[in-house]
């Protein structure tokens, strides 16, 4: 189980961002905001530019690591590494890279041009404000071990989660996923004042004794808030 803990803002921008953009930019995972073609947003990119690309680099058969597009088994993340330049957000194609990376069992997949988690890196940071992109980091993290970035990501996440329900409840599911049943609970609690009726992260925080009833709400809060 991971402890909650008070990280100031000065520390968890440090962990999650390092000295500062430009010195992440010149590091060994490169600068996602530079490419030949694109970098564009995932989320926002025409349907166009996600053909033009994934017809070719990621192709289903890409995305299962069972057929290579226009690469070899052996170095089958060139393609998918392709893709990520073009969008660091990329979802699907930053999860296939994790498995690939698992497949291999290396930091860094054949054909890859950077590591794994540089992919993530530069996926959020071309988009902080991509939670997914985020979330799926935080999972990646959970599996290494890197407790502490696991935290400093998932403050972040509800830092840009505002009053989202929907954020709200999937960053408590990631949450427990990695251990940080605090911060899992929270967000259960959260969610459900905000009107959420998914009830999946409640029970299994019940099902695994991490589960704590929110405080009851004041009768005088609760009548104005009736009003």
């Amino acid at each position: 189980m991971i402890q909650l803990r008070v990280v100031t803002s000065a520390v968890m921008l440090l962990a999650v961002f390092g000295v500062s953009s430009t010195a992440r930019a010149q590091s060994e995972c490169g600068n996602p905001f530079v490419n030949h073609y694109g970098p564009f947003d995932y989320r926002t990119a025409t349907k166009e530019n996600l053909a033009l690309v994934e017809r070719v680099h990621f192709t289903p058969g890409v995305e299962t690591m069972t057929k290579p597009a226009t690469t070899t088994h052996a170095n089958m993340a060139a393609d998918v590494g392709y893709t990520l330049h073009v969008f660091p957000n990329h979802h699907r194609a930053l999860i296939t890279m994790a498995n690939l990376g698992e497949r291999h069992k290396t930091d860094q997949p054949p054909g890859a041009k950077f590591t794994v988690d540089c992919y993530y890196q530069r996926a959020v940071l071309y988009r902080p404000d991509d939670n997914v992109a985020r979330l799926l980091y935080v999972q990646f993290l959970g599996k290494q071990g890197k407790q502490d970035l696991v935290l400093a990501h998932l403050q972040e996440a509800q830092r840009r989660a505002g009053d989202n329900p929907v954020s709200i409840y999937n960053i408590g599911l990631v949450a427990y996923d990695v251990g940080a049943f605090d911060i899992a609970l929270n967000q259960a609690h959260l969610a459900a004042a905000a009107g959420y009726a998914r009830k999946g992260l409640e029970e299994r925080l019940r099902k695994s004794g991490h589960w704590i009833s929110p405080p009851e709400q004041p009768a005088s809060a609760a009548s104005a808030s009736v009003q």
